[in-house]
């Protein structure tokens, strides 16, 4: 029987199905009760589903030097001081909403180094997963649909090249009625031309929103598709004015069949 401070540290073990089936029904059971561990295992169960879509790259040239530079930034843990028990379990109190939160920070760091270690990240990974832990309620919400599409059982993908060498990938999922595109090198657009997604629902073209600017063609960029996948059976990409439109006014640069 594992102590209840020993469960909290077998979310990853659980997220990637590594658990004995005695150690697997003691965590569910703990899973039940515990709102930051099921947190917790949605998270490393969408980053490990991340890994699974990397594409195998060299690694940048500049990927040390940026860590290098970067790292001075980091703050250490301090040590670890014993507290006596009064105060230990007033400390505990006090940063009960913590512990979740670092840990899930921490996990995903590690993945990402597992991946790096391969030889080569998906740049979803390095570019997208920070903004995805913002407090912002409206960026964590869309994360966790994001999350979700990439773990649900039936998620399917498909890829295509894209106009002047970019690439991209979609992730349907039928049981959570949504897609997500993953995007990488896409040119950055002259004036205030931005990118626009559709959906190929019964032989018109429905506006499934907006990607942001590229930062870069070294980037990949995750964009969930805006509203259900419904009926349709692909989507496009087209370059459209500043703010949209309401019906594609270029010539996609792609058209992608979304799997079976």
């Amino acid at each position: 029987m594992s102590t209840e401070a020993e469960l909290h540290t077998l979310t990853g073990a659980y997220a990637v199905d590594a658990l004995a089936r005695h150690e697997r029904a003691e965590f569910e059971r703990h899973l039940a009760e515990c709102e930051a561990c099921a947190l917790e295992v949605r998270e490393l169960g969408a980053t490990a589903a991340r890994l699974g879509l990397a594409a195998a790259e060299p690694v940048p040239p500049r990927m040390k030097d940026d860590v290098m530079r970067l790292i001075v930034n980091v703050r250490q843990e301090p040590p670890s001081v014993p507290e006596p028990p009064r105060a230990a379990a007033r400390a505990t109190r006090r940063r009960a909403p913590q512990p979740a939160r670092r840990r899930v920070r921490f996990a995903l760091a590690a993945c990402l180094a597992a991946a790096a270690a391969l030889g080569g990240v998906a740049v979803w990974q390095q570019q997208q997963l920070g903004d995805l832990r913002q407090e912002n309620r409206q960026t964590q919400a869309q994360a966790e649909q994001i999350s979700r599409v990439l773990a649900a059982p039936d998620a399917v993908t498909t890829s295509a090249k894209l106009a002047g060498g970019a690439s991209g990938t979609v992730v349907v999922s039928r049981s959570q009625d949504r897609a997500v595109f993953f995007a990488h090198g896409m040119p950055a657009l002259s004036g205030n031309r931005v990118y626009q997604l559709w959906y190929a629902d019964g032989g018109t073209m429905r506006s499934a929103g907006l990607m942001p600017k590229p930062s870069g063609r070294d980037t990949t960029q995750a964009v969930l598709l805006q509203g259900a996948v419904d009926g349709a059976s692909g989507m496009g990409i087209t370059v459209e004015p500043p703010g949209g439109s309401a019906r594609p006014t270029s010539d996609p640069l792609a058209l992608m069949d979304f799997p079976a």
